[in-house]
């Protein structure tokens, strides 16, 4: 970048929620740019097929739907600008940005970089992912009808997602490395309703079996010190999200490292605002993110008129 840039508004983030902001900021006649990494699309390109996004009856993949919105923002004008955000510090009025490519000044900031799952970090995982292996039921668990699955976590996302398969799937298994819960107790006596649901208590998934899909999970009881295998069709993995929020953290507030913000997606900092998967938000899916960013594009829009007045 060269020199300072001085814009009204950047957007960081090249996913669905970072394209669909700088969309709606281009149709209020904002100045701006998007900071995006090398590769756009979020996780949301990371998806085999996305099946409930309206307006795609027949389904489409995650790259295709998520290279559609990226196109979408390039042909309305917006000026897309390769990097990684480092940090960010107020300046007078102003929001000083530093970026992997340099300084950028601006007067608002929505941040819409996304958040990634946790992984488990175990042999399988990572080859088998997109057959066999999610990190989102409501995404794929339609793929899994009447079929067995795992589900490895046992926090409110883990327990409410094997709710959810269990009324899909023939059986759902939840490994849950303790011998209780950690989700809310309402989320406890549902899932315990369930005569689909089987608890694996006190062990970790330790592999992914399976070539070209998923076959089988091995378990390890961290009482028993036992080891056993357990044929499965899919896995999910709900133990949590990391949010990109580190840059971030010393000027926004967070709550489990997710930016806090009302309903305009105003953070507790003037000027900044959040979309998307880096909100504090119960729920994650592509259709929640574009409606954040169209609020958070309109509130930018508001924050600027007003400051502007004075």
């Amino acid at each position: 970048m060269g020199e300072t840039m001085t814009k009204e508004l950047v957007v960081v983030g090249g996913g669905v929620a970072g394209c669909t902001a700088a969309m709606y900021a281009k149709r209020y006649n904002m100045d701006l740019i998007l900071l995006e990494k090398a590769a756009p699309g979020g996780q949301t390109a990371t998806a085999s097929e996305i099946e409930n996004y309206p307006g795609f009856p027949d389904g489409i993949s995650g790259f295709e739907l998520a290279e559609r919105v990226h196109q979408q923002a390039a042909n309305v004008g917006v000026d897309f600008v390769a990097g990684t955000a480092e940090s960010v510090v107020r300046d007078g009025d102003d929001w000083l940005l530093k970026t992997s490519g340099g300084e950028i000044r601006t007067k608002a900031l929505i941040v819409a970089a996304g958040a990634s799952p946790r992984r488990l970090e175990v042999p399988g995982e990572r080859d088998l992912y997109g057959k066999g292996v999610s990190y989102c039921a409501t995404c794929d668990g339609m793929f899994y009808r009447a079929r067995t699955v795992a589900v490895a976590g046992g926090g409110n996302t883990a327990v409410d997602e094997a709710i959810y398969l269990s009324q899909i799937c023939e059986k759902v298994y939840l490994v849950h490395r303790r011998d209780e819960l950690r989700a809310e107790a309402h989320l406890q006596t549902r899932a315990f309703q369930q005569e689909s649901i089987e608890f694996v208590w006190d062990s970790v998934i330790t592999e992914i079996i399976g070539s070209d899909e998923v076959t089988a999970i091995k378990v390890h009881n961290k009482k028993t010190e036992a080891d056993s295998e357990m044929p499965v069709d899919g896995v999910f993995v709900a133990i949590g999200h990391e949010p990109a929020t580190e840059w971030v953290a010393d000027v926004v507030e967070l709550k489990d490292s997710f930016i806090e913000t009302n309903q305009e997606m105003e953070s507790s900092a003037p000027g900044i605002f959040a979309a998307g998967d880096i909100r504090d938000t119960p729920l994650r899916q592509i259709t929640t993110a574009v409606g954040d960013a169209s609020i958070a594009a309109h509130s930018a829009w508001q924050y600027l008129q007003r400051i502007a007045v004075g």
